[in-house]
């Protein structure tokens, strides 16, 4: 047997099978091992209070890939638009973004220091209300 035979990996598609709109909770229900209804009913849920069912819902359907495809629709509209001048702005503003990000990020944490506890000579704070010590 050959260990790098990859042929009993599970993978989440969505499923052509079980099908009510885009395949998405019978794929995650197929990968998971529960039934997919369960998965519907908590996506109805959710969009009751808010509509965020609608929205994870709209997420599977972009990101997970039909069954007996490699690439999702997100990734096939990537590849497709690579070459657009608008697709590469924006990516050029998401690298500049995220690397104003890091270096803010280090930039904090190089200058975490151990916190600072008053000494002996430092005065102590008044608490009455009174802004000079009375001789």
């Amino acid at each position: 047997m050959n260990e790098n035979d990859f042929s009993g990996v599970r993978q989440l598609r969505r499923t052509r099978d079980g099908r009510i709109i885009a395949g998405v909770a019978s794929g995650l229900g197929r990968y998971i091992g529960i039934d997919p209804n369960i998965i519907r009913v908590a996506l109805a849920i959710a969009t009751l209070f808010g509509g965020l069912g609608v929205g994870i819902y709209a997420i599977g359907w972009l990101l997970l890939p039909d069954e007996g495809k490699d690439r999702s629709i997100v990734q096939d509209l990537v590849d497709k638009n690579k070459d657009n001048p608008v697709w590469q702005d924006a990516r050029s503003k998401a690298e500049q973004g995220w690397a104003k990000a890091e270096q803010s990020w280090s930039r904090a944490t190089s200058q975490d220091r151990a916190p600072q506890y008053p000494t002996y000579q430092d005065p102590a704070p008044r608490h009455d209300g009174e802004s000079k010590p009375q001789v």
